[in-house]
């Protein structure tokens, strides 16, 4: 039993670890924007 709980005790360990470093991520880290244009075909548009 002592090491089930040892491995479980683990895993929470590194899924805090996974969670802690996913939030600080989208905390700390700003995407950069930018323009996207899309150049659509004219036989897209008539369906044709």
């Amino acid at each position: 039993m002592p090491t089930l709980i040892r491995f479980v005790v683990f895993i929470l360990v590194l899924g805090g670890l996974v969670f802690g470093s996913m939030v600080a991520l989208s905390i700390f880290v700003e995407p950069a924007e930018k323009e996207v244009t899309v150049r659509v075909p004219t036989r897209v548009l008539t369906g044709g």
